[in-house]
């Protein structure tokens, strides 16, 4: 008999931690769609060691790779190509620049309104409202009306306060991005830390602001900005908080809106 009951209560627990470990297994996704209405997708991924890993977003017209950091938490990468059907994959290194892919999925996007995308907080747009960076940006804007109001008072904050970091800039990593909480601190940064903390600040005041990356008659080299929609204007304007900054502290003479003719975006988020 009293075999009989721990052999019941033995195979009771072994149901009880079956059940357990599926419920842990299952719980664990790839990949969440929940916000792409609003123009993002997350993904994450724990190898079985600390490999390098990455995220590709891609539609059948183009891809956008990163480096995926997301392990326990999910990552969001925007869906800057429209609505529309995607496909979302990950790829674990093997060796050198070699990568296999070990996860994979489709995905149909409808974006309640496009501007959506440049208004979330992704990878290389990273806030949320409990850091002191955006409580400063609410700060600057609490009794202005406008966007263009808003956007006149952040973007001199950034342009007066940040410098150039030339010293970050000859050892930054090919994996880097912004933190602009640290960046926010340290009070200095290189173009991709400006455009990210400047698009983040506008973000969370409810302005749609691109960040992005290319090459400028103005700079050498590749580069990094913003364009800033006004809705009180409809349109898209070109905003270069990065050389705008340098030209202050040389007591050189700029304007916020460049000439879009001198600048060329090859990626956008």
């Amino acid at each position: 008999m009293k075999n009989l009951r721990f052999s019941v209560l033995l195979l009771v627990f072994f149901l009880l931690f079956s059940v357990c470990s599926y419920a842990a297994v299952t719980q664990y996704t790839n990949f969440d769609n929940s916000k792409t209405g609003q123009g993002s997708v997350g993904a994450r991924y724990i190898p079985l060691s600390e490999k390098r890993t990455k995220t590709r977003v891609q539609n059948s017209a183009d891809k956008y790779d990163y480096d995926l950091f997301g392990r326990e938490m999910y990552e969001y990468f925007p869906l800057q190509l429209g609505e529309g059907e995607y496909k979302i994959s990950i790829f674990e290194n093997i060796t050198a620049n070699r990568y296999r892919q070990v996860k994979t999925q489709n995905f149909k996007a409808t974006i309640k309104n496009v501007l959506d995308v440049f208004k979330a907080s992704v990878q290389t747009v990273n806030w949320h409202s409990e850091m002191d960076v955006i409580k400063k940006a609410e700060e600057l804007t609490r009794n202005l009306n406008t966007d263009k109001e808003k956007l006149v008072a952040i973007y001199n904050f950034v342009v007066d306060t940040f410098s150039y970091d030339y010293d970050k800039i000859n050892n930054i990593d090919t994996t880097y991005v912004p933190d602009i909480e640290k960046v926010y601190q340290e009070k200095k940064g290189i173009c991709y830390d400006y455009s990210a903390v400047l698009a983040s600040m506008l973000r969370s005041q409810n302005i749609p602001t691109k960040l992005i990356k290319g090459y400028s008659d103005l700079i050498n080299g590749y580069h990094a900005w913003n364009e800033v929609y006004l809705a009180d204007e409809n349109r898209w304007i070109v905003i270069d908080s990065t050389y705008d900054s340098v030209l202050k502290k040389s007591n050189m003479r700029f304007t916020m809106e460049k000439n879009r003719e001198q600048y060329k975006a090859t990626r956008e988020y």
